[in-house]
């Protein structure tokens, strides 16, 4: 290992594992462990003992992302009151020290941690979570906005219809989530737009951090003929929503399994034009799929009936209700998102190059998996669902205790393990609503301040401002 003293790099990883209850019986403990952070610093190569080592370095990042004040101000003035409290000596309060030790850590640490924490979290859920005993994952895309850089367009142009100055760069980002743990397992970032820049792209990147028996749990987009044909290659299975603009379901045709119900063939399209001829040659004619037609009869449901595409053939192990109901666990995914997005605040960044966006797309990714780690310590604890577990009183709380967490770090072990069952037990009581058929109105109540847009890059109305003129 590249570390010059491996006892503070020992401590320090001790100190960041305390801080996301890696410590202790808890289950769960084996997440964030030394071997993941050591193999992910591997890629570095050396680094100098100072105050912004690359794990305090990580530590700060994630207290970022995770604060309501997603500042770099507030991050090191929480880093220089930590070691005051220890009795070190104090950082400088400006910014440039760790805004540089950002900048010279590589993607890869950032994206490695991540990963393996979220994996490691899926792999050791408990079976009761799983869905019927297999594990599902969730894909959908989402878009993210950055701030207004000459670097950061080159790499994330703004939108096409938007004038030079009036736009923010934006990103394309897309994510596999377990369903059972709610952990980000991998995830793709690309152009908002372009050629093999679509979410289709970003899972054909992904899918290979999935195994053979998973199961892909995705919307209408994603269930197209190449996307079945080429998960079937790798053992995979797919259940999504039939693509009404390329297909049509007829259920006089096929195998009938029941009341709109069936297994049919489907034929080659006569293109697929993310294929080149030979690959498009070597796919076979035809690909059995399984569609079903679920009713919805909840009222303030805008959809009254969708057809289910799966390649989940057999009606005993999976009848059509069971395959109704696995649907409709797809709007978790839209909840993780909405979580990563809004409760996390990552939905506008905030740096300045494009390397330090996708580190800090990172760095909340890694954040989440933590928290989702919390989250099933207290679900595991209290023999419920992660799923039933507010994620937004979850990270609420994680950060009212983050004071007595690093307070804890210099108690005995059963201090700081009855410092973590109090935290657990906070966690675990806030808990989401048992609200399936619950609908409102898509509109809003509070009205927001009535200022025109800006029609002109910020500069020049400045210079006009300065001049004294004013624009009707």
């Amino acid at each position: 290992m590249p570390h010059s003293n491996r006892a503070a790099f020992r401590e320090q990883v001790r100190f960041l594992r305390r801080q996301f209850l890696q410590d202790g019986e808890l289950p769960f403990t084996d997440v964030l462990t030394e071997e993941v952070l050591a193999q992910a610093l591997r890629a570095i190569r050396g680094w100098l003992d100072r105050i912004f080592s690359p794990l305090v370095t990580l530590w700060v990042f994630l207290g970022q992302v995770l604060s309501a004040d997603h500042s770099c101000r507030a991050a090191v003035a929480r880093l220089r009151a930590h070691r005051l409290a220890r009795g070190q000596r104090p950082c400088s309060a400006q910014t440039g020290a760790y805004c540089q030790a950002r900048k010279r850590l590589p993607e890869s640490f950032f994206a490695d941690v991540a990963c393996s924490v979220g994996r490691r979290l899926d792999d050791r859920a408990d079976r009761r979570w799983l869905w019927k005993g297999r594990r599902v994952y969730l894909f959908d895309g989402t878009t993210v906005t950055m701030p207004d850089t000459r670097e950061n367009q080159a790499a994330y142009p703004q939108v096409y219809n938007q004038k030079p100055g009036l736009g923010f760069p934006i990103a394309r980002i897309g994510a596999l989530i377990s369903l059972a743990c709610g952990a980000v397992v991998n995830l793709g970032f690309c152009q908002y737009a372009g050629k093999g820049q679509g979410e289709v792209s970003l899972l054909r990147r992904l899918w290979d951090s999935l195994r053979p028996g998973d199961i892909l749990l995705t919307d209408a987009l994603l269930a197209n003929w190449a996307n079945i044909v080429m998960l079937k290659e790798r053992g995979l299975e797919l259940v999504g929503r039939l693509n009404k603009a390329h297909r049509t379901a007829d259920f006089r045709r096929g195998k009938r399994l029941g009341q709109e119900d069936h297994v049919v063939q489907w034929r080659k399209p006569t293109s697929i034009r993310s294929l080149d001829r030979q690959a498009y040659h070597a796919l076979p004619e035809f690909i059995t799929v399984r569609e079903t037609r679920v009713r919805v009869l909840q009222p303030g449901f805008r959809t009254r009936s969708i057809v289910v595409v799966t390649t989940l053939l057999d009606p005993e192990q999976m009848t059509k209700e069971d395959l109704a109901t696995l649907y409709r666990a797809r709007w978790h995914n839209e909840l993780d998102i909405r979580s990563l997005k809004s409760a996390m605040q990552m939905g506008e960044l905030r740096c300045k190059t494009p390397e330090l966006v996708r580190k800090e797309v990172w760095a909340h990714i890694l954040a989440y998996n933590l928290l989702r780690t919390v989250m099933a310590q207290a679900a595991a604890r209290h023999g419920v669902a992660p799923r039933t577990i507010s994620f937004t009183g979850a990270m609420q709380t994680l950060e009212a205790f983050q004071p007595l967490l690093e307070f804890g770090a210099t108690q005995d072990a059963a201090s700081r393990v009855g410092l973590y069952h109090d935290l657990l037990d906070a966690i675990a009581s806030h808990r989401v609503g048992d609200r399936p058929d619950r609908y409102e109105p898509r509109l809003k109540k509070r009205r927001r301040n009535n200022y025109d847009w800006l029609t002109k890059p910020r500069a020049e109305m400045k210079r006009k401002m300065a001049k004294g003129v004013t624009e009707k």
